[in-house]
């Protein structure tokens, strides 16, 4: 491309700056200090107006690689002045004494706008000193400009040794570029660089190349799909295209990636891929170090609407223009991983052609391709499965389902000569072949496998096979959703569940998920579980809601698969439902009976309880690192005994009175070494929802820390206890009752940074409250847990006590930090029901979650005469949704349609206020103790 088609006479007049910069060196006659303080604005202007004119480049024609081009140009300009201002002109030498080289991604000849300059200054076996002078001058005023500079000064000897000892200086010397001063320097260097490190090298360079590789993609979480994307060192991103190039410059010896076309590496069509996928990723990289000022390199939430706009991205039905930009990139990402298979496949075959001699003859044999019973299409090929000739899927294409479906049975991996045969062969998956019995019957074995399905299914998604073969599949390829919640590509979530049902399926999930591992093999529809399981997402993106579209289908899909019509209705059930026992758990109390009934209700048997618990755990462990947790497992499992016990036979038959005399009598028991009349006493202090709910353990516990406090005279005081299959940290605390107390206490958490998951408020006869606080856990160690607690409890009591001013704290801990979710926008809701509960007012909050807003929001309700019985508070990620079981002060619920619509207001202005700032009206510490009735107020985990 030639200098005008990339605009290059507007992003720089070269003769002026030239002439100014010299102009500037004779007036000051070699006064080096004088010279770099009059360059240097001259120097930043060029820069700050060539790099402004580049990006407005940018955004008209779109081009990420000339953009790329574009700013390496600028820099060599920059550069070639400040070599001739400071060795002709301070220094009094030749330009053409040393040469300046440009190595590393900035000797490609491209730079993003906050990539490090990589420099060579290659020096001749004897230069004066005034050369190292030179090349030092250069460098300071390199550094006051602002750039980062990665540089070496050395002679081609000196270059040559450490490129044989040094796989990293290697990399960089093969990518030398020539900038200024003496070229025949340069040309040396690349010719004995061929000659003496390149010439036989080729398998150890490509061996390294692609273990750094692997290492990286480590580091990145080994998956393309992840929703904020590292576009350098992420897997498929700009890196895995450098190092295709680097490999293929190493190996044949090209100086363009388009010599691998005449070379018959790569297609034409595969070039243009490889093309299109170097610009996109280019103009993406560049966008995000222009809007955030720095070498950004991870394409996080916050910039990812800004980009998709610069991309010119527009909203559609089902989909935001930020979701279908993101769609573009990982759809980018897969590309340059068909590149990547193809390009090894090539190098692989190459290299077994290039051994020879006795040694080769050996390893021929040794490594030589076995038949795979049962099977004339595929033979293994030191442990992976490869094409038997090359016209297999030619002749029969159910053989690329077979491909897999052998490669499963026979726990191989795949040769990369074969999923390249697969890639270019996708148009043979037609409408017959999605028809075909058999290719659906091994595609069901394929999904349902005692081995691991998700790595098989992994591969087909890869290589384009499972989006080909299911096209309802295919349109949520590459799909993400613009949250905090959802770590994945839809379709990679999908492949996850798979990976987690195979894992309980297999009972090697039991201490992790006891319940689902134990019902497990009592769940005689296993195609069903597995079917519903890759399916539950397959609707996203649509107009309509997922479930229900997503159960349709179902219903259209699964008898193509071979699933009877009672199987494929309960597919398609599980799918419409696969939300509801995630959401009951999470967002509805366990302890009222109407939670309970209406949800079996729904279930409405044994068999799709079990089925939907293990659904529910599939999908929620799928999610993302850190999103499930013990405490999850706990909801979850609540809800499933009670359900049980319902569609079973019912709860018990035993009153109320009847059971809460017994636990009396339990407790008393308990108290061995109480006096009676300290037992009696004692037992008089609890309501009936205390003695009714909380384990006797718990109880005998509670009893003792009650006891040590009376007897220190502590009106306040905390006690810590750990649970570490739970994930949750339990903090107790004792003090006199008060209508805000709830209030208080959840603001003194989220002073503290701690994130409540659940609580258990009840009030004892003497007008005090026993409240435990379950937060997640923050630390593996048990010790610094523990000092955590130590320090939330604290917090509390300072709080309570009035030694700290709860506004005060929560500001403190709010100043300086940045809001992660504030690139995302969801609607403040407020849903007041009076049928989810037989006792209760139900009122829902949905928002955006912040620092302080559960205790905001329960001052609220306490300023409107509300008593809160119980809460669930869940968040899924950037969203916050948080239930309220209420009663007015008589125990009856909210019916006055002006008094509900009173709530609903008040809710919703504190949802809309900023969350920076915590209202004045929040108490600061205990007014007059106020007893109250006992209450169990849950919440749930954060995610």
């Amino acid at each position: 491309m030639s200098k005008l088609e990339l605009g290059y006479g507007d992003i720089l007049d070269v003769a002026a700056f030239n002439a100014e910069c010299d102009a500037i060196a004779l007036r000051l006659n070699g006064n080096q200090l004088q010279i770099r303080a009059a360059l240097l604005p001259v120097l930043k202007a060029a820069i700050t107006d060539g790099r402004e004119a580049v990006r407005q480049m940018l955004y008209v024609d779109g081009s990420g690689i000339d953009c790329a081009r574009r700013l390496s140009w600028l820099q060599d300009q920059l550069l070639a002045t400040l070599f001739n201002v400071a060795i002709s002109r301070i220094f009094g030498g030749k330009v053409d004494t040393v040469a300046l080289a440009a190595v590393g991604g900035y000797g490609r000849g491209t730079l993003a706008p906050g990539s490090d300059i990589d420099l060579l200054f290659l020096m001749p076996p004897k230069i004066s000193q005034d050369m190292h002078k030179a090349v030092e001058f250069i460098l300071y005023l390199l550094w006051d400009l602002g750039f980062k500079v990665g540089h070496a000064t050395r002679t081609v000897e000196e270059c040559i040794r450490l490129s044989k000892e040094d796989m990293t200086i290697r990399t960089a010397v093969l990518e030398a570029r020539f900038v200024c001063g003496r070229e025949a320097l340069v040309e040396e260097l690349l010719q004995r660089f061929d000659a003496e490190v390149v010439e036989g090298t080729a398998p150890e360079f490509i061996a390294a190349k692609l273990a750094e590789r692997n290492e990286r993609h480590r580091k990145a979480g080994d998956t393309r799909y992840l929703v904020e994307p590292n576009v350098k060192e992420g897997k498929g991103g700009l890196r895995d295209l450098q190092t295709l190039f680097w490999i293929a410059k190493y190996k044949f010896h090209v100086r363009d990636a388009e010599e691998l076309v005449k070379l018959g590496v790569l297609s034409r069509h595969e070039w243009r891929l490889f093309e299109k996928a170097d610009d996109f990723l280019w103009a993406v990289r560049c966008h995000m170090h222009y809007l955030t000022g720095k070498p950004e390199e991870r394409l996080s939430f916050d910039i990812q609407p800004e980009i998709a706009q610069l991309f010119d991205y527009q909203d559609r039905p089902g989909l935001s223009a930020v979701e279908r930009f993101m769609k573009h990139y990982f759809l980018v990402a897969k590309d340059v991983g068909d590149l990547t298979r193809i390009i090894c496949s090539v190098l692989e075959e190459q290299q077994a052609k290039a051994t020879t001699g006795l040694s080769g003859a050996i390893v021929r044999f040794t490594n030589r391709p076995r038949k795979i019973s049962g099977t004339a299409e595929f033979i293994e090929d030191r442990g992976r499965i490869a094409l038997a000739d090359p016209d297999v899927f030619k002749r029969d294409p159910i053989s690329i389902m077979r491909l897999f479906h052998v490669a499963d049975l026979n726990d191989l991996e795949f040769h990369p000569d074969a999923l390249k045969a697969v890639t270019r062969s996708l148009k043979r998956i037609d409408q017959a072949f999605r028809e075909s019995e058999e290719a659906n019957r091994i595609f069901l074995s394929i999904l349902t496998s005692r081995g691991d399905p998700a790595l098989i299914l992994r591969r087909m998604n890869e290589a384009g096979v499972l989006g080909r073969f299911l096209p309802e599949f295919g349109k949520i390829v590459s799909m993400m959703q613009f949250n905090m919640y959802h770590h994945y590509t839809v379709d990679e979530h999908l492949i996850r569940s798979v990976a987690v049902l195979s894992e309980i399926d297999k009972q090697e999930a039991e201490e992790l998920h006891p319940l689902a591992s134990k019902v497990m093999p009592s769940i005689e529809e296993r195609t069903v579980l597995y079917t519903a399981v890759l399916l539950h997402d397959v609707a996203k993106g649509r107009q309509e809601d997922h479930s229900v579209a997503g159960a349709k289908v179902a219903r259209k899909l699964c008898p193509r698969l071979g699933l009877t019509p009672k199987q494929t209705e309960l597919v398609a059930w599980l799918i419409d439902q696969h939300l509801l026992m995630s959401m009951v758990a999470q967002t509805r109390d366990l302890n009222d009976r109407k939670t309970i009934t209406d949800f079996a209700e729904k279930v409405q048997t044994l068999d799709r309880l079990k089925m939907l618990l293990v659904l529910t755990v599939c999908d929620i462990r799928a999610v993302g690192p850190g999103v499930w947790n013990g405490w999850k497992g706990q909801l979850l499992r609540t809800l499933y005994y009670e359900t049980e016990l319902l569609l079973s036979g019912g709860f018990s038959e035993v009153s109320r009175k009847e059971r809460t005399q017994h636990a009396e009598i339990l407790l008393a028991e308990a108290l061995t070494d109480w006096s009676e009349a300290e037992r009696a006493d004692y037992v008089k202090l609890h309501y009936p929802p205390y003695l009714l709910t909380v384990t006797l353990e718990d109880q005998v516990r509670h009893a003792e820390f009650i006891r040590q406090a009376d007897k220190a005279g502590h009106a306040l005081a905390t006690m810590v206890r750990t649970h570490s299959f739970h994930a949750i940290t339990e903090i107790t605390v004792l003090a006199p009752d008060h209508p805000r107390l709830l209030s208080i206490i959840t603001g003194a958490c989220a002073a503290a940074g701690a994130n409540i998951a659940d609580a258990q408020v009840f009030t004892t006869s003497d007008g005090r409250a026993l409240d435990t606080i379950l937060v997640n856990r923050e630390f593996a160690d048990d010790a610094d847990e523990k000092r955590r607690a130590g320090t939330i409890g604290r917090m509390i009591e300072d709080v309570l006590a009035g030694r700290k001013r709860l506004p005060e704290v929560i500001a403190a801990r709010s100043k300086g930090k940045t809001r992660k979710n504030k690139a995302f926008a969801v609607v403040p809701s407020v849903t007041i029901s009076n049928g989810l509960s037989n006792k209760f007012t139900v009122i829902e909050i949905e928002c955006l979650d912040r620092i302080g807003l559960l205790a905001e929001v329960t001052a609220v309700l306490s300023d409107l005469s509300l008593d809160i019985h119980s809460a669930r508070i869940t968040t899924f990620g950037e969203k916050v949704i948080d239930t309220f079981y209420v009663s007015d002060l008589i125990g009856h619920k909210v019916t006055s349609e002006n008094r509900l619509a009173m709530v609903t207001g008040r809710i919703k202005a504190v949802l809309a206020e900023q969350d920076d700032e915590l209202r004045d009206r929040m108490p600061s510490g205990m007014i007059a103790p106020a007893p109250r009735r006992g209450v169990v107020v849950k919440r749930k985990a954060r995610a």
